[in-house]
């Protein structure tokens, strides 16, 4: 007989990493600062003091290497961290390649994602600060889901705008919120002034991130008792998802696997920064020379085809201006399945990597997502969420190049949710109504034309 296969790498949870990874430390050249939107200067600890704790202010401009996590949010990720280093053999065999996939599963969450690695802390800085409620956003619901599970740990009420068209596709994350204690609302609501807005200009908007980030911002910065948590795009956000990577590290080297290429979906960049960071350090430091990918959906293009500019995160212009890949903040994508990714812009982090040649970027439709999707769900038993199919189109397309030429390249990638509560979008792909849009529609084309006019003139 054989010896069985080794499906799954697991750590201890006391060889759970205890500290957050700064990339901040190692990078040859800093971001550009975010800036004031009524100054043009870089903003100060005072401009977004009424908006995050103090804790997360310092964090978002800190350069030190690496951050301790709390002891208490250490003891909330034991709930479900270390996550498990999957071996994709049944994959593997259904593609023939000689190439070694694995994917670092997120999907084991009380939120089924990655969402909660920095859902918990911005909780837990915002209830020592004396904070009592968090707004936010949310797309395809995962985020508010993880914000409400945090929120529920440390006694604080959530307060959740959900995309209109992610509210309308995916009811039963609107319930799990609820469950864990939050309220949601569809955006653009009649709330707030910025929902009002949109309304008034389109009755039967779809909504987009950027907008809903209108609505919550204009929430917590009208109330002292209320600050805005974001689940993607800024530094501290990404910083505190790196566990995903520290892990990804310990896990690959219990087995003596060093990675050729990292390949992981992004949005506004979280899921994909906290995978593919610790290992650039590593890269930098010279041991190992992974090639890193991005994927995007082809619907909302903002790395491979957006400009690199100073824009509002925001649909209202009501955040302060960041240095980001952006499709312009006016920019409302088509309503696709993987409402996670549906973002105006991407992590100025991310961009700025991506602008100084550290990572590559290709973007993908929905059809060719769902397919990759379909055949993972039947071969390694996970159903994946929408946005995580865009990564695994990506792996198994490299997959079969290496089929064709017997190369036994090492692939990593992170599935950062399952897809259980997404089943009607792969109930659209089996059914054969789904819809791609991609840069060659003329009219995505004019959309993002019309949106990039308005990035803020004072620092165009």
């Amino acid at each position: 007989m054989t010896a069985p296969l080794q499906h799954k790498v697991q750590l201890s949870e006391e060889e759970m990493p205890t500290r957050w990874y700064n990339v901040l430390h190692d990078l040859p050249i800093l971001p550009p600062p975010v800036l004031h939107p009524g100054t043009g200067e870089p903003v100060g600890p005072d401009d977004l003091a009424p908006l995050f704790p103090m804790d997360l202010i310092l964090q978002e401009v800190s350069t030190e290497q690496y951050v301790d996590i709390p002891v208490e949010v250490l003891d909330i990720y034991r709930l479900w961290r270390p996550s498990p280093l999957y071996r994709a053999h049944r994959l593997e065999k259904a593609l023939g390649t000689p190439a070694r996939i694995y994917y670092k599963y997120e999907g084991v969450s009380p939120a089924g994602s990655h969402k909660p690695n920095t859902a918990v802390p911005q909780a837990y800085y915002n209830a020592k600060a004396g904070i009592a409620k968090l707004t936010t956003e949310t797309g395809a619901g995962q985020w508010g889901t993880a914000l409400a599970f945090a929120c529920a740990q440390f006694d604080l009420a959530c307060e959740v705008w959900q995309v209109r068209a992610s509210y309308d596709q995916k009811p039963y994350r609107r319930i799990m919120i609820e469950t864990f204690g939050g309220t949601v609302h569809p955006s653009p609501s009649d709330l707030t002034e910025a929902g009002r807005t949109i309304l008034a200009k389109d009755p039967e908007s779809p909504g987009s991130l950027g907008i809903a980030i209108s609505e919550a911002v204009e929430v917590a910065a009208n109330d002292k008792t209320t600050n805005y948590a974001l689940g993607s795009v800024l530094n501290h956000v990404l910083l505190h998802q790196t566990i995903i990577g520290e892990e990804a590290l310990l896990q690959l080297a219990k087995i003596g696997e060093t990675p050729d290429l990292l390949v992981g979906c992004t949005g506004g960049g979280s899921n994909f920064g906290g995978l593919m960071l610790p290992f650039l350090r590593e890269k930098w430091a010279g041991r190992m020379d992974p090639v890193v990918r991005a994927v995007e959906p082809a619907a909302c293009p903002s790395l491979t085809q957006g400009t690199y500019a100073y824009d509002f995160g925001d649909t209202m212009g009501m955040t302060p201006l960041l240095k980001m890949h952006t499709l312009g903040h006016d920019f409302v994508p088509e309503p696709i399945h993987a409402g996670g990714l549906r973002y105006h812009g991407m992590s100025p982090l991310i961009s700025h990597l991506y602008e100084t040649g550290h990572l590559e970027a290709v973007a993908k439709p929905q059809t060719a997502c769902f397919s990759a999707g379909v055949l993972f769900a039947r071969s390694e038993g996970i159903v994946p969420a929408p946005e995580p199919t865009h990564a695994l189109a990506v792996t198994v397309e490299e997959a079969m190049r290496c089929a064709e030429s017997g190369e036994e390249k090492v692939i990593l990638t992170a599935v950062c949710g399952h897809g259980l509560l997404d089943l009607p979008a792969y109930d659209a792909y089996l059914s054969g109504t789904i819809v791609d849009h991609d840069w060659e529609d003329t009219d995505l084309r004019a959309a993002v034309a019309e949106a990039l006019e308005k990035l803020p003139a004072a620092v165009r």
